[in-house]
């Protein structure tokens, strides 16, 4: 990593194609490829018209190795908002390289600028390598709560309980 010209940057539209390429970079990493129905109209509309999260890139070269999306939550503790990391994925030949690292501390200093009281995210629980990972960065397993989802499919059904 010594002499390569690393740097990261906020997704624009024109990134739609790559970012929707991470997700399902994630998608075969967790042996879900299945699940995956966005498109990149999705993630244009989501991400650039709606502006509900955004996506760091990771670039190697000028080459994308490994993105970061994330949202902002709502903390009624605490009164701000806080960063919520839902993906986070670096291409597998370039993992325990240190990148993975480099763009965490980034989503950190995201965090730090906007005074974000929290930055948080999850994990599948068999995912131990990521989270060895995240435990070298600080972050804590919160194992006093258990995330729950409720899919549009149920939602008519879930109407009438």
């Amino acid at each position: 990593m010594n002499n390569e010209n690393i740097s990261f940057r906020i997704a624009s539209k024109e990134d739609s194609l790559i970012i929707l390429n991470f997700i399902k970079g994630i998608a075969e990493y967790e042996k879900l490829s299945n699940e995956v129905v966005a498109t990149k109209e999705d993630i244009e509309y989501a991400l650039f018209t709606r502006n509900i999260g955004k996506a760091i890139l990771l670039e190697l070269n000028k080459k994308p190795i490994g993105f970061a999306l994330y949202f902002y939550n709502f903390s009624t503790f605490t009164g701000k908002c806080g960063i919520h990391l839902e993906d986070f994925f670096i291409y597998e030949e370039y993992r325990h390289k240190g990148y993975g690292k480099l763009l965490f501390k980034e989503v950190i200093k995201v965090a730090k600028k906007e005074k974000c009281p929290r930055l948080e995210w999850t994990c599948l629980k068999w995912n131990t390598p990521s989270m060895k990972f995240y435990e070298t960065m600080l972050g804590k397993k919160m194992d006093e709560r258990v995330t729950f989802r409720l899919e549009y499919k149920d939602f008519d059904e879930a109407l009438t309980k």
